[in-house]
């Protein structure tokens, strides 16, 4: 397929309802989806039409609003990318006091090219989070590697994600990998996106010291193969510079970026 083709599966099967996925409230307004997940908010949308000017500004103006007196969420994230229009909609959001996050590189694939046998350094063992242990230690400790890598919580708690991954397991999935002393050194989420084709690779991550020996690919591998298993084509990920070359090399391909743009309450 050519990157057109897995952009247009991409626009057609990820986002607007499938962005709602876990909501515990979502409704539609206009050409956007609105949803609110525990103390978040999100909004999707595929095609702003013709919007632009005035109706654009309104557009924005009322989902502040509405977010802001019609829901407990502390903030809100309204998702773009970087082939949307009309071009001016970051000016917009901007103007009406979202911020931008830095630009991600959204990465699209076939799930069977990614599903590759990797040979791991001496000393690394791979497997999935539960498995051969406490799914709830598991889950604490690739966190903290995370946030450390990060700089950050990664946006789920420990406690929620793993709430989510026993809720789900079908579904979901954290893969580790640990050195000989147990020390969790690179770590990975699955998400399969429910009435698509797709599923997510998520919060991949490698401490500094293991970087380059194929640690992550064989993470990447792994997801996969899983994601194969029940029943998903592609694989997307929105990724960082530091990830994207790693991705490229195991079969995903850039369609477009994505940068969010957060509404803070107060």
């Amino acid at each position: 397929m050519t990157p057109a083709d897995l952009l247009a599966a991409y626009d057609a099967q990820l986002r607007l309802d499938a962005e709602m996925t876990g909501a515990r409230s979502w409704h539609r307004h206009g050409p956007l989806v609105r949803g609110v997940f525990g103390r978040g908010g999100f909004v999707s949308y595929r095609d702003l039409g013709d919007l632009d000017g005035a109706r654009l500004d309104a557009l924005v103006a009322e989902t502040v609003a509405w977010f802001r007196d019609e829901t407990d969420v502390t903030s809100f994230e309204w998702k773009t990318r970087g082939h949307d229009r009309p071009a001016d909609l970051p000016a917009r959001l901007v103007a009406h006091g979202l911020e931008p996050d830095p630009a991600e590189t959204v990465m699209v694939g076939r799930a069977e090219l990614l599903d590759r046998p990797v040979d791991l350094p001496d000393g690394i063992t791979l497997r999935r989070a539960g498995a051969g242990g406490d799914l709830a230690a598991d889950v604490v400790r690739a966190s903290r590697m995370q946030a450390e890598v990060f700089g950050g919580d990664g946006g789920v708690g420990p406690a929620d994600l793993v709430e989510l991954l026993a809720a789900d397991p079908g579904r979901r999935g954290l893969w580790l990998a640990e050195d000989a002393d147990g020390t969790v050194v690179c770590a990975g989420r699955l998400e399969v996106v429910p009435g698509t084709e797709f599923a997510g690779l998520w919060g991949g991550a490698t401490v500094a010291p293991w970087r380059g020996r194929g640690i992550y690919r064989a993470l990447v591998a792994a997801r996969a193969r899983a994601a194969l298993a029940a029943g998903s084509v592609y694989l997307h990920s929105d990724c960082t510079d530091l990830s994207r070359p790693i991705l490229e090399r195991s079969g995903l391909v850039a369609v477009t970026t994505t940068t969010p743009y957060l509404w803070r309450r107060g």
